[in-house]
């Protein structure tokens, strides 16, 4: 175990508070309070405020029982869906493709048929 928790840069604290108060307001607007989300997450008290504080120390199992208990685990769909960045970066590591040489078949002959 480290003996320091890792550094949270501001942007990612912001993006954490956030959600922590997305998830209060959700909560908030199917007129659930504390004590039933939390029995129905099965967490405490305590861990529920830290979720709707954003605090970097709540686990992802948690974050999706209480998403679960919102009926928005759905979204958990959405994270990191559409990896715009990553499909780019591997497109350009991707070879191109090798033409044939004029050596692999006589002229006049026909290529080999492909199975389809």
């Amino acid at each position: 175990m480290p003996s320091k928790p890792p550094v949270i840069y501001p942007t990612q604290r912001r993006l954490l508070s956030a959600l922590g108060e997305r998830l209060r307001l959700a909560r908030l607007r199917r007129k659930l309070t504390v004590d039933i989300t939390c029995q129905r997450a099965g967490i405490s008290r305590m861990t529920l405020f830290r979720a709707e504080r954003g605090s970097p120390a709540i686990a992802l199992g948690t974050l999706t029982r209480l998403l679960a208990v919102l009926g928005l685990e759905g979204d958990l769909e959405l994270l990191a869906r559409d990896d715009k960045l990553g499909r780019l970066l591997q497109d350009q590591a991707l070879a191109p493709r090798r033409r044939r040489s004029a050596r692999a078949h006589p002229k006049g002959a026909e290529p080999p048929e492909r199975a389809p």
